[in-house]
């Protein structure tokens, strides 16, 4: 009787136990990018994230002076490697215990950083890279795991690969499935995963979706409800983010792991640079995805069970990222590129608060000169927004409407802010000149650079991809 009843209060303990694992909350956190012309200190975005208790970060690289800022932070990281250095790590299991050694046991200490996942590539099973990486993640994902196993990690930080939806495919959710060509490598990741207690990482784009389908009805990309449901069975969608997971759901069931946990690792939807990209569509966007996953609603394949985590793109504007995708991709972040919050959010925690003790440059501005004959400028204005971002100005962007003399200042000006303010960087043989009068009209900001002196980035050209300069600084000495 006594174990019966022993064994009975463990049964009940255990059911308690799974409840409380069903109805825990997602957590919310942001994407930290880094390629930016105007590059506040990892000092102060650290205080931004604390201030707006936003307590979960996804990193693309490992960049030191990021990881020290992050030091005792508490803050729960998410450490990335980008694809270009899949392939030295895949090669070499000296590599990755080097890579790990550099870029997180050296963390993990106490009063450390806060590392629980590492992130292996950035969607590297984008069509767009024509498998150029496919055969790359696994090999190098089993080097990282024993790099982690070597030195006691495995079971604290899990190695995840972030993929983009397009690996998966259905014209219902019901069906979803992951492309063909992806299927063997799929099973073996999700297997690998899966063995090792890794969530599937997926990063969802409703604004993706409606920016290249012009028949892409507007409203079902929101989460305020839509004339155009889908139906799909006894299911029905009221909205792309919840059909899109329910994809990769069905797809992950077809491989024998409809249970395997996910965490979204971007979703968002930027503010400037395309016609459907401002602040009122970001809002409400970003406040209906926050509202919906701390609902804990989940989806019609997973009621009340909602993504772990999801985490928004992007905590800031990266000003200096390539522009092949579209203009937009400078402009996807909450808070501008100096930490100021571009619209009222509530991640949970009450409205965004601005970033402190940013210091800008002195409250001057490079025009055009009106008192000069503007027939010359062409190459003048060719100039400036080949080095600097002069994105705002396209068709839908917040500057598309100021004028010709107009737009010839927010290019000057914003080549003399990257410039910072050099007296000469404003001459443009005469063309421009300096002001101490805001020159910004409506919604077009003129902005104002700040002074910090690691502000300029290295960057590659392509998406959401960090040149990385092999930030574990050892690898060339190492490989030589």
């Amino acid at each position: 009787m006594e174990r019966a009843h022993f064994a009975s209060k463990i049964l009940v303990l255990l059911l308690s136990l799974s409840v409380v694992m069903v109805v825990v909350e997602s957590g919310i956190g942001v994407n930290w990018g880094t390629i930016s012309f105007h590059r506040l200190s990892p000092e102060t975005v650290v205080d931004l994230l604390k201030d707006n208790k936003i307590g979960k970060v996804k990193l693309f690289d490992a960049d030191p002076t990021v990881m020290r800022a992050l030091m005792g932070s508490g803050i729960e990281v998410m450490v990335g490697i980008p694809n270009e250095m899949l392939a030295v790590l895949s090669s070499s299991t000296a590599a990755s215990d080097l890579w790990v050694s550099q870029n997180v046991s050296r963390y993990m200490v106490k009063g450390g950083v806060n590392i629980k996942y590492v992130a292996v590539g950035n969607e590297p099973f984008l069509t767009s890279y024509s498998g150029q990486f496919q055969s790359l993640v696994l090999p190098a994902l089993m080097n990282l795991q024993q790099s982690l196993v070597k030195v006691n990690l495995a079971g604290m930080i899990k190695l995840v690969v972030p993929c983009n939806a397009d690996a998966y495919e259905s014209s219902l959710p019901s069906q979803g499935a992951f492309r063909p060509e992806l299927t063997q490598i799929m099973t073996q990741l999700v297997s690998f995963l899966n063995s090792n207690g890794s969530p599937f990482v997926v990063n969802i784009y409703p604004f993706l979706s409606l920016y290249g389908n012009s028949d892409f009805p507007q409203d079902y990309a929101f989460f305020d409800g839509t004339t155009h449901p889908v139906v799909d069975g006894p299911n029905v969608y009221y909205n792309a983010f919840d059909g899109n997971f329910d994809t990769l759901v069905a797809a992950l069931t077809k491989l024998g792991y409809g249970q395997m946990p996910i965490v979204i690792g971007e979703v968002g939807w930027p503010t400037d640079g395309a016609l459907s990209a401002n602040h009122s569509a970001a809002k409400a966007f970003n406040q209906g995805l926050v509202k919906r996953v701390l609902s804990n609603s989940g989806t019609p394949l997973r009621p009340g069970v909602p993504p772990m985590d999801v985490y928004l793109f992007a905590l800031l504007d990266e000003g200096a990222k390539s522009v092949l995708p579209g203009n937009f991709e400078r402009h996807w972040g909450i808070f501008s590129f100096d930490g100021q919050a571009k619209y009222p959010l509530n991640l949970g925690n009450g409205l965004l608060k601005n970033a402190k003790q940013v210091d800008y440059l002195p409250s001057r501005w490079c025009v055009a000169n009106p008192n000069r004959d503007l027939s010359s400028v062409t190459n003048h204005f060719k100039l400036a927004c080949n080095v600097a971002d002069c994105t705002t100005l396209s068709y839908g962007g917040s500057c598309n409407n100021i004028g010709e003399q107009g737009n010839i200042s927010y290019a000057f000006n914003s080549y003399y802010q990257l410039k910072k303010q050099n007296p000469q960087s404003c001459d443009f043989d005469g063309l421009g000149m300096v002001t101490f009068l805001d020159p910004s009209v409506g919604d077009c900001k003129f902005l104002v650079g700040v002074t910090d002196n690691n502000s300029l980035s290295f960057m590659l050209n392509g998406r959401k991809t960090i040149f990385s300069l092999f930030i574990f600084w050892g690898f060339g000495m190492f490989f030589m």
